[in-house]
């Protein structure tokens, strides 16, 4: 759970970060502050609840880990064949939320280790937009770094301009969301997967792709899928399991710390501890089923003056269609 001191930011705050200036924003932007001195108001904890904490895994702590390895890997490579991750899971496990805090943390570090001002963007967050075409994926690239391309411009020469650009402010990482939406068995899909590979050869960063169950996409068929997966290792962010004493501890240790964050006025310390167990039934051990179940019920005993979370509030909040209505399991599906 991530709580640094506050600070002023910008008028809007929570802009999605498609721009460098979103991003820096983002990056600039400190997660909810807990409570100072006196009373806050109702409003005021009603804004508090909607943002909320935001929680650190296990998994999360592997892929940091993993990246920052690769990373000084990439630091002396000369070759093109750099060393890049896949982060795969199902929806509402948080991917988005690890790769925009992975980015976050690398981008101020990196600020702190640096003395001398100048233009620099060590991080570059892109989501791969729908149906994307090779020109179309450089072009919203253009476009986060704010350059000034026209429509008369062919793919080469956008390419050209975004890569040097990057190279210029020494870009070392490149987070790509969304990745399962190339579908690598269509012309554009596979002209779009080649152009990314293109990037990442000519652009001296370390790029991490995320998107749902990559594993089963085309992304990793036949011979283009056989180069990327000869260059990045898979990390996977499945749901937090909930059957080993380790793993209870884990996902107690996550609630414990939603449940210290929580700020109701008849709230006592551990009442959310003692559904841990219940959380865990009801959400799947998805963290975006979780943190949207208890964000709503602490909006919810706000507004209809209870002031605290119960079991009978969190049965009558209903929750996303998946985790309301989860798939079978794998072994099901075979039988």
């Amino acid at each position: 759970m991530v709580t640094p001191t506050c600070r002023e930011t910008h008028d809007d705050p929570y802009a999605s970060p498609t721009t460098w200036r979103e991003w820096t924003q983002f990056v600039d932007t400190a997660p909810p502050c807990l409570p100072g001195t006196g009373p806050w108001s109702t409003d005021e904890r009603l804004d508090y609840h909607s943002r909320f904490v935001i929680l650190s895994t296990p998994t999360m702590a592997k892929i940091s880990l993993t990246l920052r390895r690769l990373m000084i890997l990439n630091r002396r490579h000369n070759g093109t064949a750099r060393r890049g991750l896949l982060i795969s899971g199902p929806p509402t496990t948080g991917k988005t939320t690890t790769l925009q805090q992975l980015g976050r943390s690398f981008h101020l570090a990196d600020r702190a280790r640096r003395h001398a001002p100048g233009e620099h963007l060590p991080v570059v967050f892109l989501s791969v937009p729908p149906a994307a075409t090779p020109k179309m994926l450089v072009s919203e690239l253009a476009r986060y770094l704010d350059l000034p391309i026209t429509a008369r411009m062919n793919q080469a020469r956008i390419t050209d301009i975004v890569c040097a650009t990057l190279r210029d402010l020494t870009t070392q990482l490149v987070l790509v969301d969304d990745i399962h939406l190339l579908n690598t068995r269509t012309r554009s899909g596979a002209e779009t997967s080649d152009q990314m590979k293109h990037l990442s050869e000519r652009i001296p960063a370390t790029f991490v792709y995320a998107g749902v169950a990559i594993e089963e996409s085309p992304l990793l068929t036949g011979n283009r899928g056989a180069q990327l997966a000869g260059r990045f290792k898979m990390l996977r962010n499945p749901p937090l399991a909930h059957g080993s004493t380790t793993q209870r501890t884990a996902w107690e240790g996550l609630i414990r710390g939603m449940d210290q964050a929580l700020r109701l006025n008849a709230h006592r310390e551990g009442a959310l501890v003692r559904h841990a167990a219940y959380l865990h039934l009801r959400t799947g051990g998805r963290i975006g089923s979780l943190s949207a179940l208890v964000r709503e019920a602490a909006i919810a005993a706000i507004l209809d003056g209870t002031e605290k979370i119960t079991k009978a509030l969190l049965e009558d909040i209903e929750l996303d269609q998946l985790a309301e209505h989860p798939p079978p399991p794998p072994s099901a599906k075979r039988r």
